[in-house]
C-alpha cells in the first residue's frame, strides 16, 4: 500500500499523463508545459531509460535522401511527401533553437547519398532538378541536392557511380538530446517515473484510469500515448514495428570522409563517429523478419551490414578495423510515413509512428500535440 504522502504527490491525479519518454513524449511535455505552466504532467516510462528508437538510432539529423524522396512521391503522393519534408526540416530547426550544438554534439556536416550504376547520370540529373524545384520553398535554397561525383575517389567508396550532397543535414548525439530534454522538462515541473508499464486504460466521466504492472494505478484528466512502434495500447492503429540494426567499428586511422551518408532509398545509412564508422540498415534484405519488437540484432542483417561495410564503404581498409559494438532499435512504420497525431476517444490522444525519422519529426509533433490537447 502507498502512504498518504505518496498518494498526494507522486500518485496524485494529473492533468495529463504521457505514456512513453522518448523524443515525442518529451517534446510534447515540453510544449504543453511551456504554453501551460500550471499543468500537472507525469510521464510514465516502462524502461529504465527510453528504450525504443530515440536512444538506439544512428544519430542522423536528416529530412530524407534524394532517392527516398523520389520514391515517397511515387508511393505517398506529392502533397504528403512535401508536408512530411517540411515537418522534418522545421523539426531540425527547432532542435537547434532550443539546444546548443555543443551540448548535443550537433554538427551540420552535410549529407550524401551513394548511387550505383543502376541509375544513369541523366536520370539522376533529372531527379535532382525535380526535387530541388519542389524543395526550394521549404529549404530556402535553389539547390538542396547537387552531384559531387568528383569526391567518390577520395572517399574510397566502391561500387559507386554517383554521389549526391545535401548541405542541410547533419548528425547529433541522440543520448545527449534525450538527456537534455529530460532535464529540461523536469526543471519545468514534469514528473518522470520509470519502470512502470501501463497494461490497460479505463475511461471515466472526467478522465482516465491507468492500470499498471505495479501495485498502484494512476488517474488523469487526459492521456497521451507516445509509444511509437509499441502498439499494445493501440491495437487498432496502423502501426507496424520495424527493427533497425546498427554496428560500430573500432577507430580507423585516416578515415577519408566525414558526414552522414545514405544509399538504396535510405535503407542503408552510415556516418563517422569520430574516426569510427557507424552503419545501420539493411532491413530491406528481410522485411518480414525485421517486422518485430525483438531488440536483439540478427546474424543475417549484421552480416549484410558487414558485407556492405567491407565491399562498398571501406574496401581499402580490410583487416584494419573490428566491429566493436552492435545494437538494434524499434521504429514505428505503417501504410505511409506520416505520423499519427490524433484524438482516439474522450480524454485519450496519441502521437505515434515516426517512420524512422523521429529525431526530426518529434519537435513539430510535440507542438501539434499541444495544439490538439490545449
Amino acid at each position: 500500500m502507498i502512504s498518504i504522502w505518496e498518494k498526494e504527490t507522486f500518485f496524485a491525479h494529473q492533468d495529463i499523463i504521457i505514456v512513453g519518454s522518448g523524443f515525442v513524449g518529451l517534446w510534447s511535455a515540453f510544449f504543453l508545459k511551456k504554453k501551460h505552466p500550471n499543468l500537472k504532467i507525469t510521464i510514465l516510462e516502462r524502461g529504465t531509460i527510453p528504450t525504443g528508437a530515440s536512444t538506439r538510432n544512428a544519430g542522423f539529423a536528416c529530412f530524407g535522401s534524394l532517392s527516398e524522396l523520389v520514391s515517397d512521391v511515387k508511393t505517398m503522393g506529392l502533397d504528403k511527401t512535401l508536408s512530411l519534408v517540411e515537418m522534418r526540416y522545421k523539426g531540425l530547426e527547432r532542435i537547434q533553437k532550443h539546444f546548443d550544438a555543443d551540448a548535443i554534439d550537433f554538427e551540420m556536416c552535410g549529407g550524401y547519398e551513394l548511387f550505383d550504376q543502376s541509375i544513369t547520370s541523366e536520370k539522376l540529373d533529372e531527379d535532382i532538378l525535380y526535387l530541388n524545384s519542389l524543395l526550394k520553398d521549404i529549404t530556402d535554397t535553389k539547390k538542396t541536392f547537387k552531384k559531387v561525383d568528383e569526391r567518390i575517389s577520395s572517399y574510397g567508396f566502391a561500387s559507386t557511380s554517383h554521389l549526391v550532397k545535401n548541405n542541410l543535414e547533419g548528425y547529433l548525439h541522440s543520448g545527449k538530446l534525450v538527456q537534455g530534454l529530460l532535464q529540461r522538462v523536469q526543471s519545468m515541473g514534469v514528473q518522470v517515473l520509470n519502470g512502470i508499464t501501463v497494461t490497460s486504460i479505463g475511461q471515466k466521466d472526467d478522465g482516465v484510469e491507468l492500470i499498471t504492472d505495479q501495485p498502484y494505478h494512476f488517474t488523469a484528466s487526459q492521456l497521451l500515448i507516445c509509444t511509437n512502434a509499441f502498439n499494445e495500447l493501440l491495437p487498432d492503429v496502423d502501426i507496424i514495428p520495424a527493427r533497425g540494426q546498427v554496428l560500430l567499428t573500432s577507430p580507423i586511422p585516416n578515415l577519408p570522409w566525414q558526414g552522414t551518408f545514405h544509399a538504396d532509398e535510405g535503407y542503408y545509412y552510415f556516418r563517422n563517429l569520430g574516426n569510427r564508422v557507424l552503419l545501420g540498415g539493411a532491413r530491406n534484405k528481410a522485411f518480414e523478419a525485421e517486422t518485430t519488437t525483438e531488440m536483439q540484432p540478427s546474424d543475417y542483417i549484421q552480416q549484410a551490414l558487414e558485407d556492405y561495410l567491407e565491399n562498398t564503404i571501406l574496401p581499402h581498409f580490410k583487416h584494419q578495423y573490428t566491429i566493436e559494438h552492435r545494437w538494434a532499435g524499434i521504429m514505428g512504420m505503417g501504410s505511409d510515413k506520416s505520423p499519427i497525431v490524433k484524438k482516439l476517444a474522450p480524454h485519450i490522444f496519441c502521437a505515434v509512428r515516426m517512420s524512422g525519422i523521429g529525431v526530426a519529426l518529434a519537435p513539430v509533433v510535440g507542438s501539434q500535440v499541444e495544439s490538439m490537447m490545449r
